[in-house]
């Protein structure tokens, strides 16, 4: 396991800082005046999702967290439970639950039966890694199963709705997305990236 320099601490690295693993979203080395050099950072945990600022001076060190990924299948969500149900895609009797934070919101554009890639991390000391969250595909193409209807003359004036695809999410559309259209969905934002051709 790398240890990293107060300065080698980037945007995108991966640190284990309070025994928990980190993720990097800012980072800025600089120096005012005589005092010596600070690393200003904002990081994300990615156990709880929780952000913070956090300042690294010139004697910190922190170790590199290696994050590992292994494809599950996503079975199906009991969303009054909070459960999100999974499996090993080569024992699918192998099945567990994973809760809402580890998921995270973008599980609502995931099919069931699809494979997406868990992310895994392993405490120092510990003999098993444990899954800490969901790498999932930057966009999705869904069915839309409704749709409210056009109104004359929204659809020139560039009017937008709401609609209902096959996973069950709402994703804000332009007004000529009908029943039956595929549309591609930015997981990141759960926006309405584009209109794809049907196959």
């Amino acid at each position: 396991m790398s240890i990293l320099n107060y300065n080698e601490i980037k945007q995108r690295s991966h640190i284990i800082h309070e025994d928990e693993p980190w993720e990097v979203i800012e980072s800025q080395v600089s120096r005012k005046q005589a005092n010596k050099p600070v690393n200003k950072t904002k990081i994300k945990n990615l156990i709880t999702g929780r952000v913070v600022d956090h300042t690294f001076h010139v004697s910190d060190k922190v170790r590199q967290a290696e994050l590992e990924r292994q494809d599950i299948t996503f079975l199906y969500m009991n969303e009054q439970k909070g459960e999100y149900w999974f499996s090993d895609p080569e024992n699918p009797k192998n099945r567990f639950t994973l809760e809402k934070h580890t998921v995270g919101e973008a599980i609502r554009f995931v099919t069931e039966k699809s494979t997406v890639q868990s992310v895994l991390f392993q405490k120092p000391g510990d003999d098993d890694p444990v899954i800490i969250g969901i790498k999932y595909p930057m966009k999705m193409k869904l069915t839309v199963t409704e749709a409210p209807p056009n109104i004359k003359g929204d659809t020139a004036t560039g009017g937008r709705k709401v609609v209902t695809v096959e996973t069950g999410a709402h994703v804000n559309v332009p007004m000529f997305i009908n029943v039956g259209d595929v549309i591609v969905v930015n997981t990141d934002s759960g926006e309405y990236s584009e209109r794809a051709e049907k196959s």
